[in-house]
């Protein structure tokens, strides 16, 4: 017998008999570092991409955003809106091959909802009073109040094995995540890769590849060499400045998509610099949305019209702020700063984003403020922005940002409510109007459609003309890939979708 190996696959000679085994592996290249791989205890949409293929939901989206049950068989809603009775799927079994069943889904449940834990997930699920089993394969979750995107709430909520946490801790389980998913964990180094690999014991419909690593490039033209090479399969964001130069390329597909994806810059309203509605309104009178469009994005972004994006169900059209430098300087007189101000700006440091906060910085140059660019790796800039505990110790002047969600209440509350501040939530501008709050609670536990439509409009046109953030637009979702690379695509959130990845390469 003779045996060969190779870096492709295995050769074996046996007698007159041939068999080569060849893996299906999939790169992907990403333009930021992953955060955290604790599907609790993570709020940035990366982070969420290699989660998700690892841990699931009981419930998850399709591609046009409805929901459709996962670890879930089926649900009621009780008629006062208060009890959400769910049947778990039956003989699914966790990586470490413990079971999945009713305790162990109230076991997430408590977990995250435990505030001693502050967990960031934990802002998801304050409407919720407490968590009930009802045999081994039904939960009953009981509300304090009726809250209308409870369900959206829930497929939020990915399960980890309750033995795999209580083995390794809080700390320990980020890297050594035990899920039901797809894949299972090989390896995170931050800052070069992260490895999954197929669950050759999953549940469902078993993965078509067998590895896939996520490789953080935060340069443009290197992602791109990647993928014209062969070392990436896929990558995202396409930088959109390349997308006419790639697209005729016969090895590249580039793929485009409506997104929920909202890109703002928060201004700390904290601060007395943005503490004068007026100084926030000439700010965004000062940026010309459509030049940002064109020099930032290469014209793949709409301009906001609201502070909640169009693809979203009760997203309404608001007057815009056209650029009128005129009226900024007027504005900023009246506010007391006709000489200007200095202000810092952070961001992450990928190539779009430095050349997004560039932009920000010459546009606002226009009416006096000098804005210092910061930029961040990733994991810095989270700490420096959640890990502060109260508004007086936060150093943040502005961060240039982007959100998505799934629903309006999530587009909205942890955006703009006063209870969410970091370190809770993404209140980052840490605004605060009592209207607002009482909008947000409002809409969230009215459940008549019609009756909601007017409280978010009101809600979108009081945000609007406060100006806490500098409204910028919304994404179109530009990836590429080799044509050999089936069935991985960006969802309108912005995250990565590997349920049907495949190779032909």
């Amino acid at each position: 017998m003779k045996r060969v190996l190779g870096h492709m696959g295995i050769l074996l000679l046996l007698g007159s008999s041939i068999t080569f085994s060849q893996s299906k592996d999939i790169t992907v290249a990403v333009n930021a570092n992953f955060i955290s791989l604790d599907p609790h205890n993570l709020s940035d949409t990366l982070s969420g991409t290699a989660v998700a293929t690892m841990y699931e939901a009981l419930f998850s989206y399709n591609d046009d955003m409805t929901l459709k049950p996962t670890l879930a068989s089926d649900y009621t809603i009780s008629e006062d809106g208060l009890v959400y009775t769910i049947k778990i799927r039956e003989g699914i079994k966790f990586q470490d091959g413990t079971p999945l069943n009713a305790d162990a889904i109230k076991f997430n449940f408590d977990r995250v909802m435990d505030e001693k834990n502050n967990l960031r997930r934990r802002r998801n699920f304050v409407a919720v009073d407490r968590v009930e089993t009802n045999g081994e394969y039904e939960i009953k979750i009981i509300l304090k109040q009726p809250f209308a995107p409870m369900l959206n709430r829930i497929a939020s909520l990915r399960m980890i094995s309750p033995a795999a946490l209580q083995k390794y801790g809080a700390q320990g389980i980020i890297t050594n995540p035990v899920g039901t998913g797809q894949y299972t964990y090989v390896n995170w180094t931050q800052g070069d890769k992260l490895t999954v690999k197929k669950n050759e014991n999953y549940w469902g419909e078993k993965p078509n590849v067998d590895t896939i690593t996520f490789r953080p490039v935060m340069e443009n033209g290197a992602r791109i060499a990647m993928l014209q090479t062969g070392e990436a399969d896929f990558i995202y964001p396409m930088p959109t400045e390349q997308v006419k130069r790639i697209e005729n390329s016969k090895d590249i597909e580039v793929v485009k998509g409506f997104s929920t994806i909202t890109r703002y810059v928060t201004l700390n309203t904290t601060k007395d610099i943005f503490s004068d509605k007026k100084v926030r309104q000439a700010i965004n009178y000062a940026v010309n949305k459509k030049a940002y469009a064109g020099v930032v994005k290469s014209g793949y972004l709409v301009p906001l019209t609201s502070p909640v994006p169009a693809a979203l169900e009760y997203h309404v059209d608001l007057t815009p702020y056209t650029y009128n430098l005129e009226k900024a300087k007027e504005l900023m007189k009246e506010a007391g700063y006709q000489n200007g101000f200095k202000a810092t700006i952070w961001g992450s440091n990928n190539t779009e984003d430095m050349k997004g906060m560039q932009f920000i910085h010459q546009q606002l140059a226009q009416i006096g403020i000098d804005v210092e660019v910061m930029p961040m790796e990733e994991g810095t800039l989270s700490s420096s922005i959640y890990n502060v505990q109260k508004p007086e110790d936060a150093t943040i002047n502005m961060w240039y940002v982007n959100w998505s969600s799934f629903d309006i209440d999530g587009a909205t509350k942890n955006l703009f409510h006063s209870k969410f501040t970091p370190p809770v939530s993404a209140n980052t501008a840490y605004y605060n109007n009592p209207k607002v709050d009482e909008l947000l609670e409002k809409g969230a536990t009215e459940v008549d459609s019609k009756k909601r439509g007017e409280i978010y409009a009101e809600l979108q046109k009081t945000i609007w003309e406060d100006a806490p953030w500098i409204f910028l637009g919304s994404d179109e979702l530009v990836s590429a890939k080799r044509k050999t690379t089936k069935g991985v695509y960006v969802m309108p959130d912005g995250s990565i979708n590997f349920t049907q990845a495949d190779t032909t390469k």
